[in-house]
């Protein structure tokens, strides 16, 4: 392409989310047109690095064209995954009051079992000689480095326990995690499940079953679940957590066997202030009934136990599925607001040295008029 120079420069400062496809932000110096005076010239300064585009005015056209369609896409997906984190926090909060109740029954039930010699299969602690890690990851990419968190996780915890002598092995959730673990044949990998757009508890069933038999059987002495841990909407957190053998109280225990249960959680209400979409958010606590201290028992506490044992171990991976869907719709829409706004404003700088370039066109243009003009008289 033949056409002025033009010079841009990129900042070295990088923006919110380097893992955009628009996560950098350019700013342009004027136009320089060729003057007799080489002494003339644009210096950048020590703190951006330029670099030279050719490129006419049809080119600028076009690439400011690219820019717009572009950002429209990053909006309409910022506001698909706005809508869709609603629906997700709703399900994580909905489900808490379930969960709390339940841990209040299996609390009564181990008081009573506390005076009987009893086996439970869940909740035995025996010693350690191979792991099963759970692994939960979402189904798409485009949303800045959620996945790529997580995956840091799993290989940190795989090293840790490659360095304490115990063997491992693998139960991958999702199609990023399924992906990366298949091209990595090292690392053994016991089942591969796809996720969904939407938790259910058939799907948590489907992962808990499998669990349940690799530690009934004994096959795994421990099985620990690797999921991102839904804060707030900038926020997420990877965690580890005990997820077999279960506390008898049934709470959700870190690898170090402290209770990691959320006391309250965050609710946040899309709304638009001045045409543009904000975020209003306030600490809720879900409301549960006291459970009854005279309530007594028809069943035997063992048989009751045996079976909401694996009920809250369905509702563990349930919880742990929705958050990680939270976490991910989250992370999708701060990584295109990231991109919506550096596309905005890459469009504004190539405009500005579009406007530049043509102008200067214009008035080179008049200058030959002139010039000719002069030259027949």
């Amino acid at each position: 392409m033949s056409c002025s120079s033009l010079t841009m420069l990129v900042s070295s400062k990088p923006s919110l989310d380097s893992s955009s496809p628009l996560s950098f932000r350019s700013f342009i110096t004027p136009v320089q047109i060729p003057t007799s005076n080489p002494s003339v010239s644009s210096h950048p300064t020590s703190k951006s690095s330029s670099s030279s585009i050719h490129c006419s005015l049809r080119d600028l056209r076009t690439r400011i064209d690219s820019v717009k369609n572009t950002q429209k896409i990053t909006e309409a997906m910022k506001l698909v995954a706005a809508a869709k984190v609603r629906r997700a926090q709703e399900a994580v909060v909905n489900a808490r009051p379930f969960s709390e109740t339940l841990v209040e029954v299996l609390y009564s039930i181990n008081e009573q079992l506390q005076v009987e010699d009893v086996d439970v299969p869940l909740t035995n602690v025996r010693p350690v000689k191979k792991v099963a890690l759970v692994v939960v990851t979402g189904d798409r990419g485009l949303c800045g480095g959620y996945n790529n968190f997580i995956l840091k996780k799993a290989e940190a915890r795989i090293r840790e326990l490659k360095t304490l002598g115990l063997d491992y092995v693998v139960i991958s959730v999702g199609k990023k995690g399924n992906s990366y673990f298949l091209r990595r044949p090292y690392i053994p990998v016991d089942k591969f499940v796809d996720g969904s757009n939407l938790p259910t508890a058939k799907e948590a069933q489907a992962i808990a079953d499998d669990v349940f038999s690799l530690f009934v059987s004994e096959e795994v002495d421990k099985v620990e679940l690797l999921y991102t841990k839904f804060v707030s909407l900038v926020k997420s957190n990877p965690v580890i957590h005990t997820l077999l053998p279960l506390s008898p109280k049934g709470e959700i225990c870190d690898i170090n066997g402290v209770c990691v249960d959320a006391a309250e959680d965050e609710f946040f209400r899309l709304t638009t202030k001045e045409g543009k979409l904000t975020v209003e958010r306030e600490a809720i606590r879900s409301e549960t009934i006291d459970f009854s201290p005279i309530l007594q028992f028809e069943q035997d506490p063992v048989q009751i136990l045996d079976a909401l044992l694996p009920l809250y171990l369905n509702s563990q991976i349930l919880r742990a599925l929705q958050e990680s869907l939270a976490s991910e719709l989250a992370a999708r829409m701060t990584a295109m607001g990231n991109a919506t706004d550096n596309a905005s404003e890459l469009k504004k700088n190539l405009s500005r040295v579009y406007n530049r370039q043509r102008q200067a066109k214009i008035t080179g243009e008049i200058l030959e008029i002139v010039a000719g003009a002069d030259a027949l008289v």
